[in-house]
């Protein structure tokens, strides 16, 4: 309790860019200095305060009606295979399939405070803020004055239901100068899920018992307020409403649920329920603890572990995979990056939080079918695995996102991950398929080159790098790497099963091309010997053939001196959050630990942690779960370390300088 609560977050003014959220991994609500979505305009220049859901997604009428896109072709080795990545002459409809569905914020639930005179109160007349999010409970207090008069509010969410709570104290609200105020949007691709000059595209309809119906397209939900004692809910607009409490209260507690699939009679209790899972989630997990190091950097580095763990909670465990902002608002429209989706979750099974991952893997069951009939289309076998997409599965076009390949693997990894924590006949049997159809279409996607002998990846390839023009890209090192890994794991699940390697298979994993050296250094990809000039940017994905990845064919001395030549040369201010922890993740299985603490913690704009906990990137992208994420499998493997690594305590962190205490975490692969 004292490890995680010394780093609850505190607030003692607006902070655009700090709002608190609570949340469970389906549902989340962010919330301003007031305890709820008082002051939304405030945070529009910051991270919006929006209320999001796993089932929450809007498509415009027109993307309904859309046809199909026309591809564009790509020379692939005396054979044309077509790719969503052109506008040209197309522009409505390839905005329109990149914009919808995208995620929709369900409502504001705020305050209004008015003045004596009437007027409402503005967020810098406000005072006395003090506000703490409690991460062992889940509950947030906000206390502030209004009018010189105390308000106290505690917000939390339920466990497992879409539903808030709120419990308000002041004397305000017996004299009509505190009220509850709901308000819905319509859909939007924005940040902010929400189009709020849009009133009649849809419907908001107060029926019996407090229950709102609410119409978007063929978005259809409900909204459900319950309170305690004399209270009455009032329609002020087409899409506004009021709680209005008694004359003379001086406390209220009300609870709101949405759902697409019918209200519960009677609203339990929130509080209650978010101590114990909380509490739960807390005591069972695994916990890095850094007290009595040496180095000043400890407390930080603890703080953004602690408040990652509950982000990545309340954000990336749902039964979808998170979009990079996860259930706080919209980037690339809501909609999730499955290449990603590796740094938003795995970590889960290394802190002993497996559950949290598997909930998510379902998705990849459920679009099998549009998996293997892409690949299909495109001339291969097996299943390929789209890149930017909402729940049906469905690949957006892009000129970079249809051209990667290194997600390819990821349902492999998952899959071993899972069984590697607890075998059983039965997860085998249910990842059966993912695992096959990725590794048959691995097979599948690699060239054999006749003059090498050698089985190529691309072109067209884009690597996880970017910033690669696709024709002019091929044998990418991370992507080798992992090709390799995860045809030799599927085959491993075909033993397993009781089945006969599948040749071919082999046959490509053993002819791969060796990992692309020049200089004695690892290359981004064969053809770009400008790499560390005019390539040195984005992601330094080389480094994840032996760090994420175990690194079997990668020779560690070339691997050492990538390093320091990445550290060195990289354009560290145009990276992004994971590119940290994955160097980290490298310089710890080499035995660098100083290095790996120091790319933990590099002092650059894209790896800068805000009160909240989120990992700030850019204007316009103020959180970047994936940071989160990757940083906690990163601590993971520098605290427990990996399979068949040294078995020192922390074999990742410094023998002088550093405590770093653990339990409950798991080796990793």
């Amino acid at each position: 309790m004292k490890l995680v609560r010394r780093h609850n977050p505190e607030l003692t003014k607006a902070d655009a860019m700090s709002p608190l959220s609570v949340g469970n991994g389906e549902f989340a609500f962010t919330a301003d200095l007031t305890g709820l979505q008082t002051y939304r305009e405030y945070y529009v220049s910051g991270i919006p305060l929006c209320t999001m859901s796993q089932w929450a997604w809007h498509s415009a009428p027109a993307a309904v009606e859309a046809g199909p896109l026309r591809m564009t072709d790509y020379d692939t080795h005396d054979r044309k295979v077509g790719y969503p990545t052109g506008s040209e002459g197309q522009r409505e409809l390839y905005n329109l399939l990149r914009e919808n569905p995208h995620r929709l914020n369900l409502g504001r639930v705020g305050f209004r405070f008015r003045k004596s005179d009437g007027a409402e109160v503005r967020i810098e007349e406000l005072g006395g803020v003090q506000q703490t999010l409690d991460l062992w409970t889940g509950v947030l207090e906000s206390r502030y004055t209004a009018e010189g008069e105390a308000v106290r509010v505690e917000t939390a969410c339920h466990p497992e239901l879409d539903m808030i709570g709120a419990r308000v104290e002041s004397t305000l609200l017996g004299d009509g100068r505190l009220e509850i105020l709901l308000e819905f949007p319509y859909g939007s691709p924005g940040i902010d899920g929400s189009d709020w000059k849009a009133a009649d595209r849809h419907t908001t309809t107060l029926q019996a018992g407090n229950v709102l119906e609410r119409q978007v397209d063929g978005t259809r939900y409900e909204v459900r307020m319950a309170w305690d004692g004399e209270a009455r809910l009032e329609q002020e607009g087409p899409h506004r409403f009021v709680v209005k409490p008694g004359r003379g209260r001086k406390s209220l507690s009300i609870r709101c649920m949405f759902s697409r699939s019918g209200l519960r009679a009677v609203l339990p209790d929130v509080f209650e329920a978010s101590r114990r899972h909380w509490q739960e989630f807390w005591s069972r997990g695994g916990a890095v603890e850094f007290e009595g190091s040496r180095d000043p950097r400890w407390k930080e580095l603890e703080r953004r572990v602690v408040l990652s763990q509950y982000l990545t909670a309340i954000q990336c465990a749902g039964s979808l995979p998170p979009q990079e902002t996860g259930l706080t608002c919209n980037s690339w429209y809501g909609k999730f990056h499955l290449e990603m989706h590796w740094w938003h979750a795995v970590h889960f099974g290394y802190w002993n939080r497996m559950p949290l991952l598997e909930r998510s893997l379902s998705y990849y069951e459920s679009i099998l079918p549009r998996a293997r009939e892409w690949a299909k289309f495109q001339g291969y076998t097996g299943a390929r695995w789209p890149k930017m997409v909402g729940p049906d599965g469905k690949d957006s076009p892009s000129p970079i996102g249809p051209l990667l390949i290194w997600q390819q693997p990821h349902p492999i990894y998952y899959a071993e991950l899972c069984y590697r924590v607890s075998p059983s006949a039965e997860r085998l049997k249910r990842y059966r398929d993912v695992v096959l159809e990725s590794a048959e279409f691995m097979a599948s996607f690699a060239w054999l080159d006749p003059k090498r002998r050698e089985y190529v990846l691309g072109p067209p390839v884009i690597p996880a790098q970017e910033n690669h023009p696709p024709k002019e890209t091929w044998n990418p090192t991370y992507e080798l790497e992992y090709w390799r890994w995860g045809l030799e794991t599927a085959q491993r699940w075909r033993e397993r099963l009781g089945l006969q390697r599948e040749p071919r298979w082999d046959d490509v994993a053993r002819k791969l091309s060796p990992l692309p050296v020049k200089d004695g250094v690892y290359l981004a990809h064969e053809n770009c010997p400008q790499t560390y000039t005019e390539r040195n940017r984005d992601h330094p994905s080389m480094l994840a053939a032996l760090g994420v990845l175990p690194g079997e064919s990668a020779d560690r001395e070339t691997m050492r001196r990538t390093l320091k030549k990445v550290i060195s040369e990289w354009k560290w201010a145009n990276t992004w959050g994971w590119d940290y922890p994955m160097t980290a993740m490298t310089a710890a299985r080499l035995g660098e630990r100083e290095t790996a603490v120091d790319a933990l913690l590099l002092e650059t704009p894209k790896n800068r942690y805000l009160a909240n906990g989120h990992n700030y990137q850019r204007p316009g992208l103020h959180l970047y779960l994936p940071g989160n994420g990757g940083l906690l499998t990163a601590v993971a493997l520098m605290a427990a370390g990996w399979e068949g690594g040294p078995e020192d305590k922390a074999p990742g962190f410094p023998k002088e300088g550093w405590s770093a205490k653990w339990e409950g975490l798991r080796r990793v692969m």
